[in-house]
């Protein structure tokens, strides 16, 4: 089953970016063994990492259909700093590397025990709402 494993971070401006750059090395090297580890053991089906939040902006139709956006929210308390889609056998796999992103490095190489959300991918909307 597919599963996606959501990694939200602090408020834009609070946090990565302010790191020293050796705790920033070796949190983007955990990451990169993570992706390779997840590659290898055929589970990994795409992970990517995500701009900050004052990148952003939000598009909704107009009256005519076309688009109108609307940001940048760099004041965001939290954002969606990447994720991966894995294929896994069962929901405890996937909170297992859940729990070892949550463990990522953060400054002095203390795991950030950060929140992870796990969700399972749907294949098509289930049958009762067709």
């Amino acid at each position: 089953m597919k599963y996606i494993i959501m990694m939200n971070t602090m408020r834009a401006g609070h946090g990565v970016p302010e790191w020293p750059q050796k705790d920033l090395q070796a949190h983007i090297a955990f990451m990169i063994g993570l992706n390779k580890e997840l590659r290898q053991s055929g589970e990994l089906v795409s992970a990517e990492g995500l701009s900050f939040p004052d990148q952003a902006k939000l598009v909704r139709a107009g009256k005519d259909g076309l688009p109108t956006t609307d940001g940048v929210f760099p004041e965001s308390k939290e954002f969606l700093a990447g994720y991966w889609i894995v294929d896994v056998d069962s929901a405890e796999r996937a909170y297992d590397i859940a729990a070892k992103v949550s463990a990522a490095p953060g400054p002095g190489g203390k795991p950030l025990n950060m929140p992870i959300e796990v969700r399972p991918i749907m294949s098509g909307p289930p049958p009762e709402m067709l």
